[in-house]
């Protein structure tokens, strides 16, 4: 120990650096960047006030507003603190320890996204607009009764026909849970990110949003370009070729 600081300390003070930043990252992700330096403001003034300077009026208030304020920040920031508990649970080690627990081992046959792979370098061919979810971990239930129950083997037929100009169903998103078609015209979550490039519509933006509050992974075939691209995580794979397309399908499955 060096005049009273340790290595506790250390830690201490790396800990909440490292807290700090990932929140800095996390809400200039989300367009939030502003309301972020605002609050962080609004904390080192009210620990300045109440610890620093010791001022009991001041500091009274301060604590109040705190106290309220707490709420309005969960509110505010729910989706950012879904995000942030969903990026979490979804680290691999984390997984991998909940599974050991649970006694099952993961599922070692191998996914088949031939089908769809080559649905959708048909649908890109022919500039055919689609969405299509791929449910992995967390289940999307709530998006699912949005739409219409399919519950289909999956075939590549069947999702061009879905996307058809004219068919009902061709507006919303498909969901897909390991080999079959669930849902079809389900409705998504769409981000208000700030960053999204304008050239990107309402798809690109609906896949975004689901990506950025569960595990799926969405695949989007542009109907003005008819580029294939893909969101997870809150970020976009723009612009992919078949190939590319189904090696980043296989790599999901890891």
């Amino acid at each position: 120990m060096l005049l009273g600081f340790s290595i506790l300390n250390l830690v201490d003070i790396f800990l909440v650096a490292l807290l700090l930043f990932y929140l800095y990252k996390m809400m200039r992700e989300s367009g939030s960047l502003n309301l972020f330096l605002g609050i962080l403001i609004f904390v080192v003034v009210w620990m300045l006030v109440s610890q620093v300077l010791e001022m009991p009026l001041l500091g009274s208030i301060f604590n109040a507003l705190a106290n309220v304020g707490i709420l309005a920040l969960i509110v505010i920031f729910q989706n950012e603190i879904r995000h942030f508990f969903r990026e979490l649970g979804s680290q691999k080690r984390f997984k991998k320890f909940f599974r050991f627990l649970r006694g099952k081992s993961k599922n070692t046959q191998t996914q088949d996204w031939l089908p769809l792979v080559r649905a959708c370098q048909n649908m890109s061919d022919g500039k055919v607009g689609a969405l299509i979810v791929i449910e992995r971990d967390q289940h999307l239930g709530d998006y699912i009764e949005t739409g219409e129950r399919i519950d289909a083997n999956l075939n590549r037929m069947l999702i061009e026909n879905l996307f058809f100009k004219n068919s009902p169903l061709h507006d919303g998103a498909v969901i897909i849970n390991g080999n079959r078609i669930v849902a079809a015209g389900c409705v998504l979550p769409v981000s208000h990110r700030e960053d999204i490039p304008k050239q990107l519509g309402l798809r690109h933006r609906a896949a975004l949003g689901i990506s950025e509050v569960s595990d799926a992974l969405v695949i989007i075939v542009s109907e003005e370009t008819g580029h294939i691209s893909i969101a997870q995580n809150g970020e976009f794979h723009l612009n992919l070729s078949p190939e590319e397309l189904e090696a980043l399908l296989s790599k999901s499955e890891e």
